[in-house]
């Protein structure tokens, strides 16, 4: 009987395990005692012969028979009564387990000794980490702006400047000077800084009578820019598409105003930027959008993934894209209903996507690089042998429950879900993380900042769900479990998987 072998009942008038004894002179008490443990000798005949069939591994059977006892406080071995955390056999449930056996006590308490970024300024009010920036501090930094060559200091650039510009603003370039975060505009960095959030820019402002007789309004100064902007706008011109001009290049208007309350009256904007770069988008897009004034943009070739909807915007691309533009702008200005189809996202809110992107914001980029370096100290720590020691997974009889871990974007601290080898599904998953987010009465990190007429019903939705560690642009465009067998595959070579979440 293998490990099993010393499972036999106890001789009379002898202790075992803490068995009571029986008293030879007293047959009544005897049996009473024997008939008392004779359910619990029968459970473990049964088990055994199970598991003689092949029914059972030794694991198995193991857990199933530490099932019927549990350690009293005299360390001897007693009976368990089914409970709440109990199945219908009077096992202790996987799940209870595994919140007990895979719960790990880290080395650094960020209650205690919060994470200390060094240089400028503490520029958020809360964040889900604990977190100081400053210039003083007793201790060494986690991360420095600028290049450190401290030991465990790691170095961070943090610029919206455009890489074509500033050189040592493309994350490759970077990474070669030595630092360790990257904080560009770019959507591939570690932690992007936009020029776009809720707060700053009132997208769903409503749209304002277009009262100016030229198209279009331009403000474009720079007119030596590294890209074709400045031939785009003459070129607009040479097709008689009418435009005020209130910046340096081709000034026609004098005045001095105000940007976004001037746009509010033309039907267009051009919102022309210096450089066509990847996830390059300034305030020039954005204060179009406040306006209720439809782009025409030079930009960023990606453009249409910063669109609040599909249409709303139009996009030179090259040069040979002028007369295509010009003459579509001509139509919509003689067509209104044509036009306030582009305009309908005011009315009927932006899409998911525009959603989700700006929703990004609702946490400052400052917390978003502690909760960053927070992470990455944790996962230094997890490949400690202590923690490869997880079990991460339990198996009852023929099934297995997998742990997994999920947190919000914007937030530090994992929360604990569980799937069975029989629902590996992105269904399965989905609907786990709605359950547990809301039986916590979670509200998502974009709840105070984006406009209440985008704030829903108050019906948790999942856009984006994705492995922990990849970036914004990998979550929210380019990855994606294709099949059920991928999202499988992950969960069961990677012990404890975590994920990310994005809420709309």
């Amino acid at each position: 009987m293998g490990v099993f072998s010393n499972l036999r009942g106890p001789k009379i008038g002898s202790t075992h395990e803490g068995l009571p004894v029986a008293n030879a002179s007293s047959p009544s008490s005897l049996r009473r005692k024997v008939s008392s443990f004779l359910p619990i000798c029968v459970a473990i005949v049964v088990l055994v012969e199970i598991a003689s069939m092949g029914r059972l591994d030794n694991a198995s059977l193991l857990d199933t028979l530490t099932g019927f006892f549990a350690n009293s406080p005299s360390g001897k071995l007693s009976p368990i009564k089914p409970s709440g955390l109990k199945d219908g056999s009077g096992m202790e449930r996987c799940e209870e387990w595994l919140e007990r056996e895979d719960t790990m006590s880290y080395a650094r308490n960020f209650s205690k000794d919060p994470i200390f970024i060094y240089g400028g300024d503490k520029d958020f009010e809360s964040c889900s980490v604990d977190c100081a920036i400053g210039m003083k501090s007793n201790k060494t930094p986690d991360a420095a702006f600028g290049l450190s060559h401290q030991p465990g200091t790691l170095s961070i650039l943090r610029s919206m400047e455009s890489a074509r510009y500033y050189l040592q603003n493309n994350l490759a370039q970077a990474r070669r000077k030595g630092y360790d975060i990257v904080m560009t505009t770019s959507l591939s960095s570690d932690v992007p800084v936009g020029y776009f959030s809720w707060a700053e820019y009132d997208v769903m402002a409503p749209v304002q009578p277009k009262t100016e007789k030229a198209l279009a309004a331009a403000f474009v100064s720079n007119c030596i820019a590294q890209n074709f902007r400045l031939q785009a706008l003459e070129a607009l011109m040479e097709a008689n598409v009418t435009i005020d001009s209130y910046g340096t290049c081709h000034r026609n208007r004098n005045e001095r105003v105000e940007k976004v309350e001037a746009l509010k009256h033309y039907k267009f904007s051009l919102a022309f930027e210096n450089t066509n770069e990847e996830d390059y988008v300034t305030e020039k897009f954005f204060q179009s959008l406040v306006a209720g004034s439809v782009p025409v943009v030079v930009g960023a070739p990606n453009i249409q993934e910063f669109a609040p909807s599909p249409d709303s915007i139009l996009h030179i691309k090259q040069m040979t894209d002028i007369e295509p533009v010009a003459k579509r702008m001509k139509y919509l200005a003689d067509n209104p209903d044509a036009y306030n189809m582009m305009l309908r996202w005011k009315h009927e809110g932006p899409s998911d996507s525009f959603k989700a992107l700006v929703d990004m914001a609702a946490v400052h980029s400052s917390c978003r690089l502690c909760i960053f370096v927070a992470t990455r100290i944790r996962e230094q720590e997890e490949k400690s042998h202590e923690f490869k020691k997880r079990p991460c997974k339990c198996t009852r009889g023929s099934e297995t429950v997998y742990h997994l871990f999920v947190r919000e974007r914007g937030t530090f601290d994992m929360e604990s879900i569980f799937l069975r080898d029989g629902d590996l599904t992105l269904e399965a998953l989905e609907s786990a993380v709605l359950t547990k987010f809301k039986s916590l009465r979670h509200e998502p990190i974009w709840k105070k900042e984006r406009p209440a007429s985008l704030r829903g019903d108050g019906v948790l939705r999942v856009h984006a769900m994705y492995p922990l560690g990849l970036t914004q642009r990998q979550a929210l465009y380019n990855f994606k479990f294709g099949k059920n067998s991928s999202l499988s595959t992950h969960i069961q070579s990677n012990p404890c998987p975590k994920f990310e979440v994005v809420f709309v």
